[in-house]
């Protein structure tokens, strides 16, 4: 993953003890540039000062100029606390010019101690800088971090705020105004608050990180750049604050084109670890200059400083479509037209699997299947379900991948240990099996669960030979996932990556990647990692998204199958993304379509109606089988040429 690079000078920008208006304090400033002058607006904090019969520490915004964008001099008072919205401070400005005004919004607090009811968002529009010619406030709800997009989107005034901050969750959302008057208006806010959910950006990775707008959106030709701050585990400390960017569509910026999955800098130097709040760095400004992006940081919450990073590196990482051209120069061509989408054919057979009703562990529901092939034919282990809503595992087996061969009249695995033994009443025990082949061992990771949250992930083994014998000798299972979260779909990749172990695993509605030095999962050594993928928040996998079985190695890549579910709709489908052979941590290509979406009667109707859910496929003579469970009810197989999947992706 890409790093911003420090500027060997930093920090810009330090207080001035001299003026009291920011002697302890001067951070998170924004900088627009007109031909060759640099403005800068930031945050300042005075010393402690008797205010309406209190002593605080007032903020307030400074302004400064600069020839090259690094050397600020000219600082004087720009805003200051003034209206009765804004009396107990004015704070975190970002600037952007549109048309021949700059609108700078800034953080308001309006009570003290603060409490979330008055922090909100000002505007201060100026045409030069030598005044604030209005002041405006602009929500009546706890927000912060506004900006406007540089120029009008669709023929409307784009902006981007986060709601919430300090009612968490917070959501980074956008706003579209036909007029100036409307960013102020209460009535507006009003009727945009009752659709919010349509106007927030899914850029969250993990319920227990919190995510805040940074600098303006910054245009590129790839989409609309933001520079966010995102901070990990800030509900369960200790907290890491990194800053991250998103790439968003130009005519539609509530899509997302691609994110970076891992921060561009997090606090390391002194400046940023140590001062008045410290281990923190927070972006509030960007632009773009000679293919360089700048970012501006306050550091600490006491000083302003810089980081750069090559515009294109960054865009390649993060831009699926130019991940997808430099991925394979060997690949043929091959004329293709939008209507030409490869998906799964349904075997005519379906389902290939239904409930036994004599057999009472399996005699209400069998489905959600791990498959691999091994010795000649495809082993199917699948989770079956009775009357007692327990989750066990049943076997059978295939030689043509499609047609029934064997299937066993009890189940292979079963729940042993506390963690995946029912408590209460509802559903329980071991779910959703993955299998993969390492070496001469079969590794199993499944979702245990008791019937109470958090639904955790299990680890089991068993050697090739036993399997292939009908020996049920299972390792003692063991967690591998954080019992303080929810984490499910799992499965280990069939071979070491930089002589690590690679497991993929669903955290939150996002499926995550951790690379482990060894399979001894100790107290507090969890299945964490790095965020992979997110949902499409516009897309058919809106809502979350988990992978289906483990990776399958091609020439080209780890070919991914993954299931979504829909906002929308509420229906799972099945989708495809390539990751790269040497970083499968790196997405080198995603088909904007889902594979395979619930059509059949079986697919439909069952105990969770329009839902396809696979946990597993194999390669059979370069055809690619995979298995599913079909409405939570039956097991389903649907396959396709491997290799006209893998040329869809480019």
């Amino acid at each position: 993953m890409i790093k911003a690079k420090r500027y060997q000078r930093n920090p810009i920008l330090t207080p001035n003890e001299e003026s009291r208006w920011e002697a302890v304090a001067v951070f998170n400033g924004s900088v627009v540039k007109e031909k060759d002058k640099y403005h800068l607006v930031y945050r300042a904090i005075s010393s402690s000062q008797r205010y309406f019969h209190k002593n605080i520490e007032l903020s307030s915004i400074g302004y400064a100029t600069s020839n090259n964008g690094t050397t600020f001099k000219n600082k004087r008072l720009f805003i200051a606390p003034e209206y009765k919205w804004e009396q107990f401070g004015c704070e975190d400005p970002r600037v952007t010019k549109l048309n021949d005004k700059y609108f700078i919004f800034y953080t308001t607090l309006s009570d003290f101690p603060h409490t979330p009811s008055g922090i909100k968002i000002g505007v201060a529009i100026t045409k030069d800088f030598s005044q604030i010619e209005k002041k405006h406030q602009v929500t009546r709800f706890n927000s912060k971090a506004m900006a406007l997009f540089p120029e009008k989107i669709n023929g409307k005034i784009g902006a981007i705020l986060t709601v919430g901050t300090d009612k968490p969750p917070a959501k980074i959302a956008l706003a579209f105004f036909d007029k100036e008057e409307e960013i102020w208006s209460e009535k507006y806010w009003n009727a945009w608050l009752s659709s919010l959910g349509k106007n927030t950006l899914s850029l969250k990775q993990e319920e227990n990180d919190h995510l805040e707008v940074g600098a303006p959106p910054v245009k590129t030709k790839d989409g609309w750049l933001l520079v966010y701050c995102h901070i990990k585990n800030y509900f369960s400390p200790p907290s890491v604050f990194g800053i991250e960017a998103v790439l968003l569509d130009l005519k539609n910026p509530l899509k997302i084109i691609g994110r970076t999955t891992e921060p561009l800098l997090i606090p390391k130097e002194e400046y940023e670890r140590y001062g008045k709040v410290p281990n923190v760095i927070f972006p509030s400004g960007a632009l773009i200059e000679k293919g360089i992006l700048k970012i501006y940081y306050g550091a600490a919450d006491t000083v302003l400083c810089l980081a750069q990073l090559e515009i294109e590196k960054l865009l390649k990482e993060i831009n699926p479509l130019k991940r997808k051209k430099s991925v394979s120069k060997n690949l043929k061509k091959t004329k293709k037209f939008a209507f030409d989408k490869i998906t799964l054919e349904r075997h005519s057979g379906n389902p290939i699997l239904k409930s036994i009703i004599k057999h009472g562990w399996e005699s209400k529901y069998v489905f959600n299947p791990t498959a691999i092939y091994e010795d000649g034919k495809v082993h199917i282990l699948y989770r079956a379900m009775g009357e007692d809503q327990v989750s066990v595992l049943g076997y059978a087996s295939s030689i043509d991948g499609v047609n029934i061969k064997e299937r066993l009249a009890a189940p292979i695995y079963v729940p042993r240990e506390d963690f995946e033994k029912k408590r209460k009443t509802g559903y329980s025990g071991c779910e959703d099996p993955r299998i993969t082949k390492i070496d001469d061992k079969f590794y199993l990771c499944y979702t245990a669960h008791d019937g109470n949250d958090p639904i955790q992930v299990a680890l089991s083994s068993i050697s090739v030979s036993d399997f292939l014998e009908k020996r049920w000798n299972w390792s003692k299972p063991k967690i591998i996932s954080c019992p303080e979260r929810n984490d499910k779909n799992a499965c280990v990749m069939s071979e070491k990556i930089k002589n690590k172990y690679v497991f993929f695993h669903r955290i939150g509605g996002c499926i995550w990647i951790d690379f482990k030095n060894s399979l001894n999962f100790k107290k507090g050594n969890w299945l964490g990692g790095k965020l992979l993928m997110c949902p499409d928040p516009k897309g058919w996998d809106s809502e979350k998204v988990g992978i289906a079985g483990p990776p399958i190695k091609t020439k080209e890549g780890w070919l991914l199958i993954y299931h979504g579910l829909s906002k929308q709709d509420k229906k799972y489908r099945l989708g495809a993304i390539l990751l790269n052979l040497k970083s499968p941590d790196k997405i080198v290509g995603k088909l904007d379509y889902p594979i395979l979406e619930p059509e059949a009667k079986y697919e439909k109707k069952g105990l969770r109606p329009n839902t396809v859910f696979s946990c597993g496929s194999v390669v059979i003579k370069k055809r690619l089988f995979v298995y599913y469970g079909a409405a939570d009810q039956v097991t389903c197989v649907a396959s396709t040429n491997l290799d006209k999947l893998i040329k869809a992706f480019f």
